[in-house]
C-alpha cells in the first residue's frame, strides 16, 4: 500500500469525511473564515481556509477546512475560489459573518 495513488485516495476519503463532520457540527450557524495564501515548493499558488464558529455548547471552534490551488493570489481570484468552494460543502455565503486574511 505504498502506491502514491492509493495514498492520495485514502487522504481524499479522509478529507471528505472530516469536511462532512465539520459541516454537520456547524449545522445552520453563522461562521467566519480565515484565508491565507502561499506558494508551495513547486511554485503553485494555494489558498488555505479555516472556519470559525460557535458550537452548540457555546464554545468558539476553529477548524482547518481545506487547501485549494489557485491561479494567482489577487483578491478577485481568492473571492471566486471561496464562492466556488463553500457551496460544494453545502455552506451558504449568506451565513458568512466575517473574514480574515
Amino acid at each position: 500500500m505504498t502506491s502514491p495513488d492509493v495514498q492520495k485516495d485514502i487522504i481524499r476519503a479522509c478529507a471528505v469525511e472530516i469536511s462532512h463532520a465539520i459541516v454537520m457540527e456547524l449545522e445552520d450557524s453563522c461562521f467566519s473564515i480565515l484565508v491565507d495564501e502561499s506558494r508551495d515548493v513547486s511554485t503553485k499558488e494555494q489558498m488555505t481556509v479555516v472556519l470559525h464558529y460557535i458550537d452548540n455548547r457555546g464554545r468558539v471552534v476553529e477548524r482547518f477546512f481545506g487547501t485549494l490551488h489557485v491561479e494567482n493570489i489577487n483578491a478577485v481570484t481568492l473571492k471566486s475560489a471561496i464562492e466556488a468552494m463553500l457551496p460544494n460543502y453545502g455552506l451558504s455565503i449568506s451565513r458568512l459573518r466575517g473574514q480574515g486574511v
